[in-house]
């Protein structure tokens, strides 16, 4: 198979595709062949994702989703079926964190909105999305973990807790629904210089704390979200991967090796 041609005939929904992670995702996956959902509540930059897929030559459409509420997931799911054919990946990506702080000055609200976007947006995933891929037989679902699993940081406990849930989640996944042709992986980033990496450092980001978070990474820079996009093509095309389920693959220049 042609290395473009990776995702061809295949339809990828990706969550919080309008930037960062997803935006990488989204646009790799289309330039390998897949026809893309852009799924944000971002309305603005998600049209503009989904245009430029489009002009790169690429088949994209844009759903406006709030993670956080089952019909939006059933709107996005309708979308892809009646503008794009029908739906094979997911990649749920969407993600939030609070600001790094004292764990005890984190309010209710910051609780319930990090364990909502980050966790029960997945739980509304399995009950819309995976039904559909039962009843076709096959499917590939990634969701985008953390590596802050790996060691515990002060300031973004309950953070770290809702990336643990989605490791245990994906395993448990992968274990009951595999046997019916859907295969459940996940990826785990290191810190990256995205859209949440201030709320992530608890400051804004400055040439010298980037420089000082690159050391600290063997392969000596921070992740991309190209390296994230190329480690969730790898579960996502049954070229590379129609074996593995259950795994949660680190992609973080060994800095936790």
């Amino acid at each position: 198979m042609a290395p473009n041609h990776l995702l061809q005939g295949k339809v990828a929904l990706v969550t919080g595709a309008a930037s960062g992670f997803g935006e990488g995702i989204a646009k790799l996956f289309a330039e390998k062949g897949a026809k893309i959902l852009v799924a944000d509540i971002n309305e603005t930059n998600g049209e503009k994702i989904a245009k430029e897929i489009v002009a790169a030559g690429g088949q994209a459409a844009f759903a406006k989703t709030d993670v956080t509420k089952e019909e939006d997931w059933k709107r996005a799911l309708e979308t892809a079926k009646s503008e794009l054919g029908g739906l094979d990946i997911l990649v749920n990506n969407a993600g939030w964190t609070y600001k790094k702080k004292d764990t005890l000055t984190v309010t209710e609200a910051e609780y319930d909105r990090v364990f909502d976007i980050n966790v029960k947006s997945i739980f509304h995933s399995v009950n819309v999305i995976l039904p559909h891929l039962v009843a076709q037989g096959s499917g590939s679902v990634v969701n985008i973990a953390s590596c802050i699993t790996c060691k515990p940081t002060n300031g973004l406990m309950w953070y770290s807790a809702t990336k643990a849930a989605v490791e245990v989640i994906t395993r448990s996944l992968a274990r009951e629904y595999s046997c019916k042709g859907v295969r459940f992986n996940a990826v785990s980033p290191s810190i990256s210089e995205t859209p949440l990496m201030r709320d992530f450092i608890g400051e804004e980001p400055t040439a010298e704390s980037l420089s000082a978070a690159a050391t600290e990474v063997p392969v000596g820079r921070l992740c991309t979200p190209m390296d994230i996009a190329k480690a969730t093509l790898y579960f996502a095309s049954s070229y590379f991967n129609d074996f593995q389920t259950g795994i949660i693959l680190r992609a973080d220049g060994g800095h936790y090796a």
